[in-house]
């Protein structure tokens, strides 16, 4: 006689916390995402149906224009080599306001030196980018300094102002246990301070990254002979409204990508341990 045997049934297939967590932020940044591509189609869906509707194309290119025109300035050359210029001024000036910012940062602990330089910070931070381009267009022209001299003079207050607060709430009960147990400076250093100022440094950063592109370009519009700044200003001068809302947004764009993309994902790398706290 014949027997069959029956196959085990299969154990139910368990979801984890973990798992549930994962989907929901995946599901959540698949929402934020589509809200956001829907954002950009609504507006251009608009820009496209103002030209030559609303206004007249001549005075208002639609975006089909001025990508087409995008598409012949990059094959002509024009658009990296402006913003290679562009960035080189501001990787270069925005290295030097780092580091002065953070070294005037540390000495403004010292209330004597904080003294000397507190005004100097608050003239950095209250004063329109707008005056430190007219400022240095009118000294130094079409040289190069100019807008690294604007970029440093505009940023580092910033950088300043966030690095010496961080220092002030740096946990004083923390650091005497750690000099109680005899740790040394540099360890102190890396795993208290460090740790407590990297936010702060990220902030001053990111916010001043951002103002260092505006004024470089605010600077080029006045004073300069290469760069988005100085392209922007000629087709001005021409009346080619395709060419500079060309550079528009393409700056735009350029200025999205170094922060949302560059600049978080180091961010993130960076704090990816605040996860695994959390976790």
């Amino acid at each position: 006689m014949a027997t069959t045997l029956d196959s085990p049934p299969k154990p139910p297939v368990r979801t984890s916390e973990e798992d549930l967590v994962r989907a929901a932020k995946r599901k959540n940044r698949i929402t934020t995402w589509g809200w956001r591509l829907a954002g950009y189609v609504f507006f251009l869906g608009v820009w496209e149906l103002a030209s030559g509707n609303l206004m007249d194309e001549r005075l208002l290119p639609g975006p089909s224009t001025v990508f087409e025109t995008f598409g012949r300035l990059w094959a002509s050359g024009d658009v990296p080599g402006a913003f290679a210029t562009t960035l080189t001024r501001i990787a270069i000036g925005f290295t030097i306001a780092f580091f002065v910012g953070i070294g005037v940062g540390v000495l403004m602990q010292n209330r004597f030196l904080n003294g000397f330089f507190r005004d100097a910070v608050t003239i950095g931070v209250t004063t329109p980018g707008l005056i430190w381009a007219l400022l240095t267009a009118i000294i130094f022209g079409n040289r190069t300094a100019g807008p690294i001299i604007a970029i440093v003079l505009t940023t580092f207050a910033i950088i300043t102002v966030n690095v010496s607060e961080g220092i002030k709430s740096i946990p004083k009960d923390l650091n005497d246990m750690a000099k109680s147990f005899d740790v040394g400076v540099v360890k102190r250093n890396r795993h208290i301070v460090l740790p407590h100022l990297a936010p702060f440094t990220f902030t001053a950063v990111r916010f001043g990254f951002s103002i260092a592109w505006k004024v470089t370009v605010l600077t080029e519009v006045f004073a300069a002979s290469k760069g988005i700044g100085f392209e922007m200003r000629t087709a001005t001068q021409l009346f080619r409204l395709d060419e500079f809302l060309t550079w528009i947004l393409a700056f735009y764009f350029v200025a999205l990508f170094l922060d949302k993309v560059v600049l978080e994902s180091i961010e993130r790398r960076f704090f990816s341990w605040r996860g695994e706290l959390k976790s």
